[in-house]
């Protein structure tokens, strides 16, 4: 279960992204999350994936 909380969300889905994957989209099919979702929570508080990165910015 991924937190409900958009900040909890942001710093659990960065640490999963930072140690653990490769890529956001690896990770969502990992977790069987889904990537839509995560997105829409995080953009509503102004945070978008950056790819190169690899991480919520």
């Amino acid at each position: 279960m991924i937190p409900s909380d958009p900040i909890m969300l942001l710093s659990f889905v960065n640490l999963k992204l930072r140690d653990y994957y490769e890529s956001f989209g690896a990770m969502c099919e990992d977790l069987d999350i889904s990537e839509e979702e995560v997105r829409a929570k995080l953009e509503a508080v102004n945070y978008h994936y950056d790819a190169e990165k690899n991480q919520f910015v």
